[in-house]
Parts: C-alpha cells; structure tokens; sequence
C-alpha cells in the first residue's frame, strides 16, 4: 500500500512538472494513462514518438483553409494520354473531394478543435458536374464553398497563351494563391481535383506539421504525395520522424501543398509569378523557395496522384491503387 501511494505522487509529481512516465513492464504510460501503442501525442502541447521522447509544440495548428482547384472536363491538361482507371475527368474530381471530405472528418474526430474550412475554385463545370459536386458537399456538413473561376480578372495580368486550357489553368492557381492569401490565418492546403488521399492523411500532416516545424523551429511546406521523380536522380535527401511514419526533404513540387499563410506572404512575389506565364518546369518559382525553406513529403505517400501510369509525376510506389479508387466511389 505504501509503495502504491509513493507510486501515485510520483506519477502526480511527473504530470505538474510536464514529463511522461513509461511502464515498459506493462506497456503502458501512466501519466497519459494510455497504452504504449496509442496516439501519445497531444495536440498543440508535446509530440511523443517512441524511443524518441517528446517534443515540445511550439508551431501550434488552429485552422486550415484549404482550397480545391476542380476542372470536371479536362481529361490531362496539355497531354493527350488516359488516366489510370480512364474515365471521364468528372468521376476523378468527385473520388477526389470524397477523399478529402472523409480525410477532414477523420481529422475532426482526433482534432475537434481545428477550424476547417474549404473553398473550390470550380472552373467552368457543365451544371451537370456543378450538381454533382453540390450533391456531395449536401451529404456533409462541413464549411464547403464553391466559386466560380474568374477568367476576366486575369486577362490582363496573364501572358497569352497558346491555349485556353493553359490561360485557365494559370487563372485557375493565381485566384487559389490569393483566395488563401485573403483568407488563410493559418496553415493553408493547396489541393488539385486529381488527388486522392488516405483518411489520415489530413490527421498526419497536422501532427507532422508540429512535430517538424517545431523541431527545425521555422514553418515548412508540406507535399503529400511520394512522386516517382523523386527517385530518379541520385539527389541527397533528409528523413525526418513525423507523427506515424517517416518523411524526406525534397527540393520540387506539384501544385498540391500545404504551408503556413506567414510563408504565403512572405514568398508571394513567387506564388505570384508562378502564374504569369507557363515556366519550365511550370513550378520553377515555386521550387525556388524549397532553396530556402524546408519542403518535405512523406514515406510512403498519403495521397494518390491519379495519371497516365507511365508519368513520372504520378502514381506513388507502394499503393493499392484499385483499393484506394474503389473506396471512394
């Protein structure tokens, strides 16, 4: 009985002071009061990896925006190829926001207290498509928006393209970049409407965000797929512990990322100049930043980059393709 008491200030003692117990003998942390093989960390406080100890939360997470660039017609943009699975472009956009939406709500259940919010950029869909992807948002109640595409209000600031399907796409970007310059307080996800992800990867990315940027002391960008380019150049890189698995610095991305609204400012004159003209490669403003800024992506991926099988920037290694599409008819 004694040793029990003495057991009981100490385990009270630990939780003022702020540190962990681990019972290793019964596989459990009696201060956290959970399982040694349980979420340990805890939210905007301490991220806690086994052997690694815990790190204390400093770059903390209270909102995210994120903005869904949605094309409904354009099967690839400027390629004449098939996607994995060919079929109409519609039917990946809305496997895409289905993903997203179950990813968000999986996140609100470990995380009730972020603020969600998400805008798409919906570039010309017939009414047909339009309904479909209202018909979706109706099923949920999540704070979901829909805006029209401005293709007017770019007219004058994009250079001429050789194609509609290009101005567009510019346009399409430029108004996402400042719809989350207008409305980001936080932490801002950029997401195009031919990605589907897994149900954590919202979870993982806000936990990894904290873990990481707290570590390096300084905000970060975040890419959520593993692309098959990355590994096909004998570029160094650097694996870092995230919240449930591993993740690599990179050096490029795609257009889906997310970074903190601080960063979107700081580098605007990049994200701005990304969508003056079609560069080569298309991101080269934005890989510009990752000179400067840590920029990293997951291993293995948590989103699924639905192109051509044979595209460099496409389907991540490792992926139960099929599995993943079937789930989010």
């Amino acid at each position: 009985m004694k040793k029990n008491i003495i057991k009981k200030l100490f385990i009270k003692l630990s939780k003022i002071l702020g540190y962990e117990i681990i019972d290793q003998a019964n596989f459990i942390s009696p201060t956290l009061d959970k399982k040694l093989n349980d979420d340990l960390s805890i939210l905007n406080k301490k991220s806690i990896v086994l052997p690694l100890g815990d790190v204390k939360i400093t770059k903390k997470v209270s909102s995210i925006l994120v903005i869904f660039r949605a094309n409904t017609d354009i099967e690839i943009w400027n390629q004449n190829k098939k996607r994995l699975f060919a079929q109409p472009k519609i039917e990946y956009s809305l496997r895409a926001l289905n993903s997203l939406i179950k990813s968000i709500n999986f996140s609100k259940t470990k995380y009730p207290n972020i603020k969600f919010k998400t805008i798409i950029v919906d570039d010309k869909s017939k009414e047909e498509n339009l309904n479909k992807i209202k018909s979706l948002i109706d099923e949920n109640s999540l704070d979901i928006s829909i805006t029209s595409l401005n293709h007017d209000k770019y007219k004058n600031i994009i250079k001429q393209q050789k194609n509609d399907q290009t101005f567009s796409n510019l346009a399409s970007l430029l108004q996402s970049f400042e719809l989350g310059k207008k409305h980001g307080e936080n932490l801002v996800f950029f997401v195009e409407d031919d990605y589907l992800h897994f149900e954590p990867m919202m979870e993982e990315m806000i936990a990894s965000y904290e873990r990481i940027a707290s570590l390096v002391n300084k905000d970060i960008f975040m890419c959520p797929a593993d692309y098959p380019y990355l590994y096909m150049s004998n570029e160094k890189t650097n694996i870092l512990i995230g919240n449930k698995r591993h993740w690599r610095t990179i050096n490029q991305t795609l257009c889906t990322f997310m970074t903190t609204k601080s960063l979107l400012d700081k580098y605007w004159n990049n994200f701005y100049n990304t969508c003056l003209d079609r560069n080569d490669p298309f991101e080269k403003h934005l890989n510009e930043i990752y000179t400067k800024e840590f920029c990293i992506s997951p291993l293995k991926s948590l989103s699924l980059h639905l192109t051509n099988v044979n595209s460099s920037y496409g389907l991540s290694p490792f992926i139960n393709y099929k599995k993943l599409w079937d789930e989010n008819q």
